[in-house]
């Protein structure tokens, strides 16, 4: 967020835990993008804030309180207050329990898996409305081609971006995996290590699909670990997943560190796959 909207957005965190009940005389900003998300002390409450016009914040208070209740291993919304979407000046606040990270900081590739298969079978047991990870590929696909959005794609890595998502959509859907509930964005930032084990955050992007599409956004060495993978299906899963999180850092909104860079990089790694 930009200064003048981070510093309304962490008084809003704060008035929202106080009047709350929640002893609040400090908020350390642990990540900062679309999403401002504190840590309020001395309550040790973990803040979520977004611009009110985001309206995806019910959906995840929905599936964090579903997901908790079937099992799976995510984070939990603070038991102190009720689990509802709190608005104040323009923010939506969701409120979550906060995590000490500890060691080590890198998952094992086992223990990723095994985290990941424990989550999709909890999945299993859920029944909530959720998109199609095809949904979320062809918004990437819109982007591409909304050159306001994308001005400064060039037209070849245009086409090359367009003409990757729409083949691998078509391609993985083909392939007739069976579809189920997936976390959607489960790479390792949204993956914390704590003394209850490893736990998934960030619930927004759920989807339905195969669980090879979650799977292409963990590390390589975690898929060796998952049992009854379709390497094939994975394989084409990664390049999917690489084209739509290469098409987000060409947004002109986009305000990931660093994001134009990783455009170009990851542009010559599709280009190479494709090629080969």
């Amino acid at each position: 967020m930009r200064e003048p909207e981070a510093r309304r957005a962490v008084a809003a965190a704060r008035t929202t835990a106080s009047s709350l009940g929640l002893a609040v005389d400090a908020a350390a900003v642990l990540h900062d993008s679309n999403k401002l998300t504190l840590r309020l002390l001395p309550c040790d409450v973990l803040a979520r804030v977004a611009p009110a016009t985001e309206h995806i914040s019910e959906f995840e208070v929905d599936l964090a309180r579903r997901f908790a209740a079937a099992g799976c291993p995510v984070a939990s919304l603070d038991p102190r207050v009720e689990p509802v979407v709190q608005q104040r000046d323009g923010f939506v606040i969701t409120l979550w329990t906060y995590y000490e990270p500890v060691p080590p900081q890198q998952l094992p590739p086992v223990d990723y898996a095994d985290a990941l298969k424990r989550l999709h079978l909890g999945l299993r047991r859920v029944d909530a409305p959720a998109p199609h990870f095809t949904d979320r590929v062809e918004q990437a696909e819109r982007l591409v081609a909304d050159r306001e959005r994308t001005p400064a794609l060039n037209d070849a890595d245009r086409e090359l971006l367009g003409g990757t998502l729409r083949t691998l959509k078509r391609t993985v859907r083909e392939r007739g995996a069976a579809d189920q509930l997936l976390h959607g964005e489960p790479h390792p930032g949204n993956v914390l290590t704590t003394r209850h084990g490893p736990l998934f955050i960030d619930l927004e992007t759920c989807c339905r699909g195969p669980v090879e599409f979650d799977l292409a956004h963990a590390p390589e060495e975690v898929g060796g670990h998952y049992p009854g993978v379709d390497r094939e299906l994975l394989r084409d899963c990664r390049l999917l997943v690489l084209a739509m999180i290469t098409t987000w850092r060409w947004d002109r909104h986009d305000r990931f560190p660093d994001g134009l860079r990783l455009g170009r990089q990851w542009l010559d790694r599709i280009r190479a796959e494709t090629d080969r």
